[in-house]
Parts: C-alpha cells; sequence; structure tokens
C-alpha cells in the first residue's frame, strides 16, 4: 500500500505539488480570514462548556428581530469605538455572528488586531443559525 502511493507520488509529482500547494494556500487563507469558522453545534458546545461570548455584529433593528441568548450586540459599523466592551472578555472563545457569515471576517480581523487571541466566526450567519431551527430571542 505504501509502496503504491510512493509510486503515485513519483508518477504524479507535479499534480501532488499543486494538491500541497493549494492545501497550505488554503489553511493561509483561512488563518486570515479574522478566525476559525465554526458550526452552528460547535457554537452551542462552545457556549455551554467554554462559556463563549456571541458578538452579533448586525445592525440594532436586525437584532431585535430575533438574536442568540445573551450575545452583545456591537454593530459592525461602531465596532472599532465600541471595542473596549469586550476588553473583559479577552481571555474568553469570541464567536462573531453576522447575518450569512461573510461580515464577520472583517470584525475578526479587527479583534484579533486588537490582540483578542481566541476568535471564531459563525459559518453562515444568523441565517444558518435559524435554518437549524435553534432559539432566537426577540426584543
Amino acid at each position: 500500500m505504501i509502496e503504491q502511493i510512493f509510486e503515485f507520488i513519483g508518477n504524479h509529482y507535479i499534480l501532488v505539488g499543486t494538491f500541497i500547494f493549494l492545501a497550505v494556500a488554503f489553511l493561509v487563507n483561512e488563518g486570515k480570514q479574522g478566525g476559525s469558522s465554526v458550526s452552528t453545534t460547535t457554537l452551542v458546545n462552545m457556549i455551554n462548556r467554554d462559556n463563549a461570548v456571541v458578538l452579533d455584529i448586525r445592525d440594532n433593528k436586525e437584532f431585535g428581530a430575533g438574536h442568540i441568548v445573551d450575545a452583545i450586540n456591537i454593530p459592525l459599523s461602531n465596532l472599532d469605538n465600541r471595542a473596549t466592551e469586550l476588553q473583559k472578555f479577552k481571555d474568553s472563545p469570541i464567536v462573531i455572528v453576522c447575518k450569512m457569515g461573510q461580515s464577520a471576517s472583517a470584525a475578526g480581523k479587527k479583534l484579533k488586531a486588537l490582540e483578542y487571541e481566541q476568535v471564531h466566526r459563525l459559518s453562515g450567519g444568523m441565517a444558518e443559525w435559524s435554518a437549524s431551527n435553534l432559539p432566537l430571542i426577540k426584543s
């Protein structure tokens, strides 16, 4: 079996080299995304086991229409001015939630620049949370 793998690598070194390059490029890109991406199930586990903080970066109107329990709402446009509100959570995992999972990366980059180490993004954002029929708080 191992001999066949080495034979394959020897016969297809360009293909294998390209695969390794793309895998490394993917990992580097993910690292620059402003935190790792987590699923809704992982987020629930992080909240229950690690006391993760949910940072909802949607605007106030969207937040009021439905948000995750105990989420902190700081719209992305105000994050630079209000980042100090998260200072007490610097040692806790912070999971950033947006509408579709796309804006969370920008917020993650900002928090990482402020030396927050445990920054994550909810994959699919609130759209994925709602599609999973997980509870929402409406205010």
